[in-house]
């Protein structure tokens, strides 16, 4: 049988006490903010899923251009290309907040941005939830994850169901021909760059006159 009693236990002060429980209500505050959620390669790429994020740099460009194509009010369509929709959502692009933009993708860890994510699985380019009205869209920004016929093919036709007219592509530069005959777009002399090297030449191409162009 112990021979102490609860008049040995040691007891904080009232001020102590409030003070620990304010380091403890800093400390499970989650350490991120709502400009951290949106920032370029916060969820991290996963190479599994051919992912590749565009550096800073060619995500705000990109994001300059959606925005001036899309015009006071435009609707934005980012597919499979979130380093764009996330550069649109963090408000240092100018005009950004007068538009509104969407990110499709397989990926379900973009969930994580509410009803601005739409689930999007390439192989079923026209198998979108019921909201997504087809030409809804001024300007759509698409950036498919490989370098095939069949994956080009494929999310031209979710394009083509989405957009008003605008199109802007991303995509390797072996696909121009491709691109032209599905899309009608033309190769743009901006040289778009990834936060790590890719094998092969990456482009971009529109179907509109663009400053990107020259």
């Amino acid at each position: 049988m112990s021979d102490s009693s609860d008049d040995d236990v040691p007891t904080l002060s009232a001020h102590t006490l409030a003070a620990l429980q304010e380091f403890y209500n800093e400390t499970s505050e989650p350490s991120t903010t709502p400009s951290d959620q949106f920032a370029v390669g916060a969820v991290e790429e996963d190479w599994r899923m051919s992912q590749f994020w565009y550096s800073d740099e060619t995500a705000a460009q990109l994001a300059e251009e959606v925005v001036r194509e899309a015009g006071e009010g435009g609707r934005i369509a980012c597919v499979s290309a979130p380093s764009v929709y996330q550069k649109l959502k963090q408000g240092v692009v100018e005009g950004s907040d007068r538009v509104s933009a969407v990110v499709l993708e397989y990926d379900r860890r973009f969930a994580i941005y509410g009803d601005d994510f739409i689930f999007y699985d390439y192989n079923e380019p026209l198998s979108l939830v019921a909201n997504v009205a087809p030409q809804s869209f001024d300007v759509v920004l698409a950036d498919p994850p490989y370098l095939s016929e069949e994956c080009l093919s494929k999310v031209a036709e979710t394009i083509k169901y989405l957009s008003k007219g605008k199109v802007l592509l991303c995509t390797g530069a072996i696909m121009e021909k491709l691109a032209k005959d599905l899309l009608d777009v033309k190769m743009c002399s901006f040289l778009p760059k990834h936060n790590r090297s890719l094998n092969n030449e990456f482009r971009c191409f529109v179907n509109y006159p663009s400053r990107l162009l020259s």
